[in-house]
């Protein structure tokens, strides 16, 4: 046969399906080494027949479908040399139901994917819920622990005292204290001070008025900070006056008197 006629007798189509008798497709075989323009007929049914399984299952790659036509053409070739539907109609299918399982496998993986994406999600929430809970108590314990120390500094116990600024350095300035004479504890309230310059820090003294001496009792800084603005001082030495100074960072072992912004008497 002429090429067109092998064109037109429909055997490219067996051919490629694997539907030929043996004897044919090897003649066929032949035909289509020795002609480049059946060879691109091939090609095309080929192509063809994968455009069509990859519309029913898009995403599978090409040289899946590849493999699927290369293994029916290994097949045992049908002994009939009649044209024969059925068995086209049922490789047709069987094509048909591999692209449906790797459909599945696809859209199962997508499933999967999707589960891991939502597993992770799920798991950054819980974090943040769990921080966010963490960051309640704490604030909810340190209103506690406040009113605890307002409700100590405000009993009996406690006498409380506003001490002046010194008039010649910070004539606007303040401080209260609250002093257990019993316990030698003092909370120093130092809301009523300027900020500290930088390097600079305030210490409290214990000041005794005659003779004229001073003891330290400690710095405003964080380790003595109960609350916000306010410190506690323990093993007061029973002052009569307390004084604040501003010294340089870490202190100093006698008060800076020209650097005096507080002092105010105590004893009854």
């Amino acid at each position: 046969m002429t090429t067109d006629e092998i064109i037109a007798s429909g055997d490219l189509e067996l051919y490629v399906s694997g539907s030929l008798q043996e004897k044919e497709a090897a003649v066929l075989e032949q035909a289509i080494a020795d002609d480049p323009r059946l060879q691109r007929e091939v090609e095309a049914i080929e192509a063809s027949l994968i455009t069509l399984a990859s519309g029913v299952s898009p995403g599978i790659p090409a040289m899946v479908w590849t493999y699927i036509l290369n293994s029916v053409r290994g097949v045992k070739r049908m002994e009939s040399s009649k044209t024969n539907w059925g068995a086209i109609s049922g490789w047709a299918a069987a094509v048909l139901a591999i692209a449906g399982i790797f459909w599945l496998l696809n859209q199962n993986a997508g499933l999967e994917d999707e589960v891991q994406l939502t597993t992770t999600e799920n798991s950054k929430l819980k974090q943040q819920l769990d921080f966010t809970e963490n960051e309640l108590e704490a604030t909810e314990d340190d209103l506690a622990e406040t009113t605890d120390i307002l409700d100590l500094i405000r009993s009996k116990n406690y006498e409380a005292y506003t001490l002046p600024g010194n008039q010649a350095v910070a004539p606007s300035a303040f401080a209260k204290v609250y002093y257990n004479a019993k316990l030698k504890v003092a909370f120093i309230d130092s809301r009523g001070l300027p900020n500290a310059p930088a390097n600079n820090v305030y210490q409290v003294w214990s000041v005794k008025l005659d003779p004229l001496s001073a003891e330290s009792v400690g710095l405003l800084e964080k380790a003595s900070e109960v609350t916000e603005g306010l410190y506690r001082f323990d093993n007061i030495p029973d002052p009569e006056a307390f004084g604040i100074t501003l010294e340089p960072a870490g202190g100093s072992e006698a008060p800076t008197l020209n650097q005096l912004y507080i002092l105010g008497a105590v004893s009854p």
